[in-house]
């Protein structure tokens, strides 16, 4: 497999995460990069595992230094983001990359890195989406709504990926971003 980039995005709730670490636990030869972000760690997550949890003010410092590759505040109060230097390097090294970002994350990779393959993942059907966001209870219910109400612009959007993969089993919906990589 040679070093590529691979942009994963899809609305909150679709499973990017899950399938990602699947895809990672199947073929270690695959590289995540670890964003960044404002938010607060959910139980489990640890710094520098999951994201970078970063402050504010570092994540601002960032931005003004150019050190991101792409960044976006998301669901209103958020930042998100990746470090360039990481994923520069590690495409030097001929390392396949998976960046797990949101739609306005893509847009941005792909203006500055046309060659990224860009994979969306889509729910099987809306029902499943809001039935998954609400079992995981990590958000309150505010929340919920605003991320339900992100997830249809970023459902509307998925025409703009270069491919569209549906998740309604992991190891399957993995297989077939695989075959997309290789």
């Amino acid at each position: 497999m040679s070093g590529h980039l691979a942009v994963i995005a899809g609305p909150t709730a679709v499973g990017k995460g899950t399938v990602v670490r699947y895809l990672l636990s199947e073929h270690p030869e695959l590289k995540l990069s670890i964003s960044a972000t404002t938010r607060e760690p959910r139980p489990g997550e640890q710094d520098g595992v999951d994201y970078y949890f970063w402050s504010k003010d570092r994540f601002e410092k960032a931005i003004v230094d150019g050190a991101l590759l792409e960044y976006a505040k998301v669901h209103g109060n958020n930042y998100y983001g990746t470090p360039k230097q990481p994923v520069v390097e590690a495409l030097s090294r001929g390392e396949t990359i998976i960046l797990e970002i949101d739609l306005q994350g893509a847009r941005l990779v792909k203006e500055s890195l046309p060659e990224a393959v860009t994979i969306f993942i889509q729910p099987p059907s809306w029902e499943e989406l809001v039935r998954r966001l609400t079992s995981r209870a990590t958000e309150s219910e505010d929340e919920q709504q605003n991320r339900l109400e992100t997830a249809k612009v970023e459902l509307a959007a998925a025409t703009e990926f270069d491919h569209v993969v549906v998740n309604d089993e992991v190891a399957k919906c993995a297989a077939r971003i695989l075959e997309l990589l290789t």
